[in-house]
């Protein structure tokens, strides 16, 4: 439970670290941010598959495999659910505009940050379920994955708010309370688990869904909308290797 604490403040933190890059870097070019995401993609791609879905996989066997299915799917289709009632992030996140300009309504502004909080509960709760199960160094590649995947997204909360004109400190509380989401979602998810053992293929898989439809949903499309996607592409491929080598060491 203290390494599922740990984690979950990790986790949290880590969002906490890009909003404060997110001041040092407000003005970063499409072509690193693009960079920056690809990585973040790759690392989050390996999680889901090396640390969620694989182990899913490990405990079902091929004849309850279909579990596995069935949570990817349930997974995605939740999270589509959630994106009906809250606009894709990266056509609110201002990123996608050549000049900034303070025009931006702080309504919707605060709906942009609201919708990373609200996609940012079923990552939690991958990290919590990951733990739930009995290979740590999985659970770890699981969070390493969102931690690094939450620093640029912290990073690039910052930018549209300073532009809608609202104090940095403010600015700062908003963007570290998307982080006490996820910690949140961590405990949710690891209590889930271990109260019901039974559950954890399907919530392994289903936590693997969701991220699985970030990936492609909302990373890919962000870092291929600028003219970089090369880049990007590369760098998904870098941040996929640096974690199954963070697997294979920690295996």
């Amino acid at each position: 439970m203290q390494l599922v604490f740990l984690t979950a403040l990790g986790i949290g933190g880590a969002t906490v670290l890009g909003a404060l890059l997110g001041f040092v870097f407000e003005k970063i070019p499409h072509k690193w941010n693009d960079a920056i995401m690809g990585f973040a993609a790759g690392v989050m791609l390996a999680a889901a598959v090396i640390g969620l879905v694989l182990p899913a996989v490990e405990i079902t066997g091929k004849e309850k495999i279909w579990i596995v299915g069935i949570g990817l799917f349930v997974g995605a289709i939740v999270l589509n659910l959630m994106d009906k009632l809250t606009p894709h992030l990266h056509k609110l996140s201002g990123m996608d505009e050549e000049t900034h300009k303070n025009n931006q309504s702080i309504n919707k502004v605060l709906l942009f940050v609201m919708a990373i909080a609200i996609h940012n509960l079923p990552e939690g709760l991958a990290a919590g379920v990951a733990f739930g199960g009995e290979n740590v160094g999985n659970a770890i590649t699981v969070a390493v994955g969102i931690a690094l995947q939450n620093v640029p997204e912290g990073m690039i909360i910052i930018a549209p708010m300073l532009m809608a004109g609202i104090k940095k400190g403010r600015t700062f509380f908003l963007a570290s309370c998307t982080g006490l989401v996820e910690v949140i979602g961590t405990f949710i998810g690891y209590l889930a688990v271990t109260l019901a053992q039974g559950i954890l293929p399907f919530a392994l898989a289903f936590a693997g869904g969701t991220m699985l439809y970030v990936i492609s949903d909302e990373m890919i499309p962000e870092t291929h909308s600028h003219g970089y996607e090369r880049m990007a592409t590369y760098s998904m491929m870098v941040g996929f290797f640096v974690m199954l080598m963070m697997d294979v060491f920690m295996g």
